[in-house]
């Protein structure tokens, strides 16, 4: 909120730094609208992140019924089947599915799954040549991740490239005046006739699993079934490919960093968790509606009032961080917020780290003079409200 009481907007060229800086100078939680215009409580200190992410008294379930992502565009059914899944749920709900995924993504079974990844890896570098220029978004921080989750799902080869586009157009719409219907249409008729499809063929990948859990066991409902699995492939996918392009661009602005990373490979997972913090993949954590009306960071949230979590700003809090602008992979810094906290924190998290470490890794060693082919300031950012990373990346492989 200005001097004057009104509410301020939230800029979301939240790539710039001093656009961070500003906004933590509004304090650590104040009035911003979202870009459909709905009015919002926007978080952007640590600790109040922290709290505001354990607080009951914050419901996703509420806010994905007062339509904060789609705008109220979509009907209920259908906004169900897209987007009542594991983050826009509460306990018990909450709790349920996520005791029937949480198996899944364990460290101990995405490490068994290195080997695999590294290979697909190889394969996509090996279509690279030294000398050439190549939009790495495209010919790389995209495919490899889609390609990791669309196997693990069992989405048949054909389709992958339609899964894609709807994901990230749906991705990108969620919270923005425009929000796709007909791409969101589109891509709840697909998973549910690739439903039926493996209800009749079942195979051994995960989509055949969940099935089996919402026939044998009656875990879940057919809502529940298709908005999982929608989760699966943006939590498995979106979230890796802004971490790939957001640490590739920001080893290319620090090259003495790159050079280290080459020469000690085993600095790499500390330098992930850096490029997650400074350059967060998912800048805003999924909103909530306030069920009840309460304090939080000198502020007083009433019932029914929305709340952004900016995990960009928390990540970035000079009260938490000491000088937080700076790239720093020794960094004892104790957990960023990137993949959240508490019980909404990221599944994925650990197929990303992995993902991102082999990609990251594997183009370093590939190509030892790796560098941008265009100036830094020339590249231009995501403006969506959940998603961060470069529009493009353009790279000289040497």
């Amino acid at each position: 909120m200005d001097l004057d009481g009104n509410v301020t907007a939230l800029d979301k060229a939240s790539v710039n730094v001093d656009t961070r800086a500003e906004r933590q100078d509004l304090g650590p939680v104040y009035r911003s609208t979202l870009s459909n215009g709905m009015p919002v409580w926007t978080v952007a200190g640590y600790d109040e992140a922290i709290a505001a992410l354990n607080d009951s008294r914050l419901s996703a379930a509420a806010m994905l019924a007062a339509g904060a992502l789609d705008g109220g565009k979509l009907e209920p059914d259908l906004r169900d089947a897209l987007l009542k899944g594991l983050t826009n749920s509460d306990p018990p709900d909450h709790t349920r599915l996520r005791r029937l995924v949480s198996s899944v993504f364990t460290a101990r079974r995405v490490e068994a799954l290195r080997p695999w990844i590294t290979r697909l890896t190889e394969d996509l570098i090996d279509g690279f040549a030294p000398g050439d220029r190549v939009e790495l978004m495209s010919a790389f921080a995209e495919p490899l991740p889609i390609l990791v989750i669309s196997e693990l799902l069992g989405i048949p080869e054909a389709d992958r490239p339609r899964v894609r586009d709807w994901s990230r157009t749906v991705i990108s719409g969620l919270g923005s005046p425009d929000f796709p219907v007909a791409a969101a249409v589109e891509f709840v008729d697909y998973l549910r006739d690739l439903i039926a499809d493996r209800r009749e063929h079942p195979d051994d990948a995960l989509i055949s699993a969940l099935i089996r859990a919402r026939d044998e066991r009656d875990t879940l409902t057919a809502n529940e079934l298709t908005s999982t699995i929608f989760l699966m492939i943006v939590a498995g996918h979106d979230t890796t490919v802004s971490l790939i392009g957001n640490g590739v661009y920001l080893l290319m602005t620090q090259p003495d960093l790159a050079a280290r990373l080459r020469e000690d490979a085993g600095r790499l997972p500390g330098a992930i968790e850096e490029f997650l913090r400074l350059e967060s993949p998912v800048p805003t954590a999924n909103l909530r509606a306030a069920v009840e009306s309460f304090d939080l960071g000198g502020s007083r949230i009433s019932a029914g009032d929305l709340v952004a979590i900016d995990l960009q700003a928390a990540n970035r809090d000079s009260a938490r961080y000491t000088d937080p602008a700076r790239l720093d992979p020794t960094r004892a810094h104790g957990r960023h917020l990137a993949f959240g906290h508490g019980i909404h924190f990221c599944l994925g998290a650990p197929l990303a780290r992995l993902e991102g470490e082999l990609a990251i890794g594997t183009l370093l060693r590939r190509f030892p003079d790796l560098r941008l082919a265009v100036p830094a300031a020339e590249m231009t950012w995501s403006q969506a409200t959940f998603v961060h990373r470069p529009d493009a990346l353009p790279l000289m492989l040497a």
